[in-house]
């Protein structure tokens, strides 16, 4: 199959797919390997970029998605409606981090991190597809299991968790608060070193000096 049409048949595949499609689902559909698909993508990508398309490929995971391009954002609100599109909470973007830090954590323990219940927040970010059950923990009560969707990957425009930006080193102080690390090294106060021997004298002779003066 030629080049032109092979792209024409990737597209139109994501744009019907309206969801991340797999390389795998796309080399069936071309009979080609994973390298030809790749670049054959790769390529589009740059056509979408250098022509002011109002399109994007992006890569979710193993996969691929046709987006709108986040420029073209407000010209679509003059036809969606703003409000169809979810906002999160301060909690619900907490509980967001904690179980992409954390995968396969269960409500308990989002909670004990938290130290509140969660169990409205967690249905929020279910219903709206950014987390997802990933399975059962082999332990009495059998929990269910949290981790992140591929929907999160897409809209915070990640490929994988391993993109996740790193965390700050913690550490509690004595009010059991969180304070970070580097802002901890920065601001304790310099020590002034110790003097040495020379130095020690030189001042047992400066205060020996001041005394016979008082005298």
């Amino acid at each position: 199959m030629e080049i032109n049409k092979s792209k024409g048949v990737i597209e139109a595949i994501l744009f019907a797919a309206g969801r991340e499609v797999k390389i795998t689902e796309l080399m069936s559909a071309l009979e080609a390997s994973s390298e030809e698909v790749i670049t054959l993508v790769e390529s589009m990508k740059e056509d979408y970029k250098n022509e002011n398309r109002g399109l994007q490929i992006v890569n979710v995971g193993e996969a691929y998605q046709l987006c709108t391009k986040q420029e073209y954002y407000e010209y679509l609100y003059t036809i969606f409606d703003k409000r169809n599109k979810p906002n999160l909470s301060q909690a619900a973007i907490e509980t967001l981090a904690i179980i992409a830090y954390n995968p396969k954590i269960t409500r308990a323990e989002i909670e004990a991190i938290r130290g509140v219940n969660s169990d409205g927040t967690i249905y929020k970010l279910l219903d709206y597809n950014l987390i997802e059950e990933t399975g059962k923990l082999d332990a009495p009560g059998r929990p269910g299991t949290y981790g992140v969707t591929s929907e999160f990957l897409r809209i915070f425009g990640f490929n994988n968790l391993n993109e996740l930006p790193d965390l700050p080193r913690y550490k509690l102080d004595e009010n059991q608060q969180i304070v970070i690390d580097d802002l901890i090294e920065k601001d304790t106060p310099i020590e002034a070193p110790e003097p040495q021997e020379g130095e020690n004298a030189d001042k047992n002779q400066e205060e020996k000096e001041i005394k016979k003066e008082e005298q």
